[in-house]
């Protein structure tokens, strides 16, 4: 059964509830939630995608991205504190910019943008950054490099993917990753950026009326899991070569760009 967003159930002959008391909904958004805060801890962060399909397999998908928003920034604020002073601004004040005008495109653009054609050009386009790594490492040759025209395609589409599907992951690592960090850095930049990206977010999210009694409540139950998955992910991040990073890091963006692709397929056809 769907839960819509505006917080009441689909049947109308049950009474309205402060928050969703489903047990399918915590058994699947409870292992949810840890998963995506190991990515949000910066290790594999494409997977932080995950977390609005799996809860929509219980309630609306528009549903369990209001609910997960909060919690998201929770997540990004547990790694703050771990990865503080580590970031690369460089980066940050190149992508940023180009994110917070994706986000208010995306506002402007709510209702009219087809999300399912939108997942399917972002994994389109990330099965073919990962096809190019892949080619140019078998070959031994120089991973492209990006500059600020890059930053600024991938941060506009980052912004907008982020704020209509929370699907940032991809776009943003097809300019991160060649970049060639360190994986503590990079973890610090991605926790850096996707915090401000999701802080802003709330504005819209908002105005737009995704935040209701239900919706909040439900958060609030939810938020106690965030740091455990987080702690992981910032644990793993340490831990692991720069090499073995990269090589999870990439295979998790080829994974989830042929989710993006089978998904949207599903959907449209």
């Amino acid at each position: 059964m769907y839960l819509h967003y505006n917080g009441t159930v689909a049947s109308h002959s049950k009474p309205r509830i402060a928050m969703i008391t489903d047990l399918s909904f915590y058994i699947a958004a409870i292992p949810a939630i840890i998963l995506v805060g190991v990515a949000k801890g910066g290790f594999c962060t494409p997977v932080a995608m995950l977390g609005v399909p799996i809860l929509s397999l219980i309630i609306s998908p528009v549903q369990a991205a209001a609910i997960l928003l909060p919690i998201l920034i929770c997540m990004d604020f547990v790694g703050l504190i771990a990865y503080r002073g580590n970031a690369n601004w460089a980066v940050l004040k190149a992508m940023l910019p180009f994110a917070l005008f994706g986000i208010a495109l995306g506002w402007l653009m709510a209702g009219y943008l087809d999300e399912h054609i939108i997942k399917f050009m972002v994994g389109l386009t990330a099965l073919a950054f990962v096809a190019d790594y892949a080619w140019r490492t078998l070959r031994k040759k120089t991973i492209a490099t990006r500059g600020p025209v890059s930053a600024a395609v991938w941060g506009s589409v980052t912004g907008l993917t982020s704020f209509i599907a929370h699907a940032g992951g991809p776009p943003y690592q097809i300019h991160t990753l060649p970049l060639g960090m360190k994986p503590l850095v990079f973890a610090a930049t991605s926790v850096y950026f996707f915090t401000t990206m999701n802080t802003v977010k709330l504005i819209p999210y908002f105005a737009l009326g995704q935040f209701s009694t239900q919706n909040l409540w439900t958060t609030l139950v939810l938020i106690p899991f965030a740091p455990i998955g987080t702690m992981i992910g910032i644990f793993l991040v340490k831990r692991i070569s720069q090499d073995g990073f990269y090589r999870i890091s990439y295979a998790a963006m080829f994974l989830i760009a042929i989710k993006l692709c089978f998904d949207s397929v599903s959907q449209l056809l």
